[in-house]
């Protein structure tokens, strides 16, 4: 172990495999590819040849350091190749059998100084080093795909694993450029932990049919800004190696949230793995494509939006940052605008807002004076509801508490002209408890944009049971004119984004009450290996946790599951006044402002 890792072996050679030879040959590493099939062999030396052409094109490097590149990457059937090698690094399918299989034949071969990871993402490593000769020199080294662009690598040790061991695979990941995270032995690891729990919940609510793939797909990358929706990246990753991840995660803490989604294994028995056999949630052009094709579940198109109401004028009920940026995004839309707060003082401020808002759009060039001055012009702030007589649609942006809202809707009733439709921006709270506040609740609807409204392009469409179908027509159709994606949910608590983020951030915050894994590491975790904009803690800080808790407690009330109980620790921050960036102190300390 004391000896520097210059000859790695990589034992299976599919798309991570692949994918790991790569960095490792061009961070000038001898590598040993090791595959019994021929066939993934040629691939992995062709697709190196490509990936390598291409940044000779690119003058990335020369064609000599190309030439050097290849000559360094050797590729064999028989194991006997890793002989010579100082590291192996197994990717071969996730089941215990074969890999057990190739860490007792290696016991036979390989120098008992050699150090032997595995590069599962979520069976046991202890369980794997305990059937090794040598458990001391078996660890984790678990990359993420693409692994040329992804910076994670997490470092797994086991009990019995040598810290010697541990530091050289940390360096060797410095080396090639990525961050390590060092981490210990519970399925998942980190970000899988994370990533998987919530992909088994996305899955397990488009099988409910609560929502269509789309749609829950379009919410979290355009709500949360995920590079991929969670049932695309299923497919990507295989429906059938999640299934298989979540059964070893469920078996690890028994935790519900973890049990796999009966339509995974109902899409895996079936053939349906995914992008690599051309069919999964989505259907692809070809087994191994990313491109999307129509099938029988694509919805046609926008034509459900005839017969929907004509909307003229809205009104805006509230004063807040929410309230504020709702009526900033009609206006520019064209809509004439009435924002109504408690007191004419209130809604002069909630429109200076707006004008400070659009100021900064025309010192940054995205509007003209003139289309600012217009969009202004639009708007009439004022101190009663009863400017609400005439608008089309009414929305209401005021505190997230049911009394107040249906105090609320009660006077919208009497005020707003038949026909008129009525909507509220909650959260969390049920929409329908709003409409029963009226003699008119074929006429609500929730309408949940998110923070900051001019920015997000997102808006959860909520429905009740009493909803008119030419309602929900005719908001579908509105927020497709001011620029916003609609996408359709029913009126449960969170909706399509909430119900499925924040578990996921509860989940995050156990791990650290559980003294698993840092705030920082569990950040840089999701950040690098995830795609996620923000990390966990960064996320909930930004929010507030009293709202992030409060949200759990919905959750918790209304599906009973006791994975969705919030976590000890965020009750306790809460309970203390550490709010997050608000107060200066949540998870982490902020300077005060």
């Amino acid at each position: 172990m004391d000896t520097p890792l210059s000859t790695i072996a990589v034992v299976g050679l599919g798309t991570m495999g692949t994918g790991i030879a790569d960095v490792l040959v061009r961070a000038g590493r001898e590598v040993i590819g090791i595959d019994i099939s021929d066939t993934a062999a040629a691939q992995a030396v062709a697709a190196l040849e490509a990936s390598t052409a291409r940044a000779v094109d690119r003058e990335r490097i020369t064609e000599e350091e190309r030439q050097d590149v290849l000559a360094r990457f050797r590729t064999f059937s028989d194991l006997q190749a890793a002989a010579e090698a100082d590291l192996v690094i197994e990717v071969v399918p996730e089941s215990y059998e074969a890999k057990q299989e190739v860490f007792r034949a290696l016991d036979g071969i390989v120098r008992p100084g050699t150090i032997v990871a595995t590069g599962t993402n979520a069976l046991s490593v202890t369980r794997l080093a305990a059937d090794s000769a040598h458990p001391e020199r078996v660890l984790g080294l678990h990359f993420f795909t693409p692994v040329q662009a992804m910076k994670l690598v997490e470092v797994v040790s086991s009990v019995l694993t040598d810290p010697r061991a541990v530091e050289a695979v940390t360096q060797l990941a410095l080396d090639l450029g990525k961050e390590p995270v060092a981490v210990g032995d519970r399925a998942g690891f980190i970000a899988d932990g994370l990533l998987f729990g919530y992909l088994n919940q996305a899955a397990a609510m488009y099988e409910a049919k609560y929502a269509s793939r789309e749609d829950i797909d379009a919410a979290m990358k355009l709500g949360c800004g995920l590079p991929m929706g969670p049932l695309a990246l299923l497919d990507l990753i295989g429906v059938d190696t999640a299934r298989t991840v979540l059964e070893a995660m469920y078996a690890d803490s028994h935790d519900r949230l973890h049990a796999p989604a009966p339509i995974l294994k109902q899409l895996s028995e079936a053939g349906l793995t995914g992008r690599k056999s051309g069919r999964g949630f989505y259907t692809y052009e070809a087994p191994g494509s990313g491109e999307v094709v129509r099938d029988a579940l694509t919805p046609l198109g926008s034509a459900e939006a005839a017969g929907g109401r004509e909307v003229r004028s809205v009104g805006v009920a509230g004063s807040g940052t929410m309230a504020s940026g709702i009526a900033e995004v009609f206006a520019k839309a064209g809509y004439q605008v009435v924002l109504a707060a408690r007191s004419q003082e209130k809604a002069d401020t909630a429109k200076a807002r707006i004008a400070k808002s659009l100021a900064r759009s025309v010192d940054k060039g995205r509007m003209t004076g003139e289309a600012r001055d217009a969009t202004l012009a639009l708007i009439t702030p004022t101190g009663t509801l009863d400017a609400f007589a005439d608008v089309d649609l009414a929305l209401e942006a005021v505190a997230e508490d049911l009394e107040i809202k249906q105090e609320l809707f009660a006077r919208l009733d009497k005020i707003c002209k038949p026909g008129a439709v009525l909507a509220t921006t909650t959260s969390s709270l049920p929409v329908v408890a709003c409409a029963r506040a009226t003699s008119r609740p074929q006429d609500v609807i929730g309408m949940h944009f998110f923070n900051p409204a001019p920015a997000m392009k997102l808006v959860e469409i909520v429905r009740t049971v009493l909803t008119g179908d030419d309602v929900h027509a005719t908001v579908r159709e509105v927020t497709t004119k001011i620029r916003k994606h609609p996408v359709d949910c029913g009126d449960r608590a969170g909706f399509i984004v909430n119900a499925l983020l924040f578990p996921y951030l509860n989940n995050a915050i156990k791990m650290v009450q559980e003294h698993y894994a840092t705030l920082d590491d569990i950040d840089a975790a999701m950040k690098l290996g995830g795609g996620y904009p923000m990390g966990p803690f960064e996320l909930l800080d930004v929010v507030g946790l009293d709202v992030s808790l409060a949200i759990e407690q919905v959750l918790h009330r209304e599906f009973r599951d006791p994975g969705l109980a919030p976590a000890p620790l965020l009750e306790h921050l809460v309970a203390a006044g550490c709010l997050g960036r608000k107060t200066g102190r949540g998870f982490r300390e902020y300077a005060r402002r």
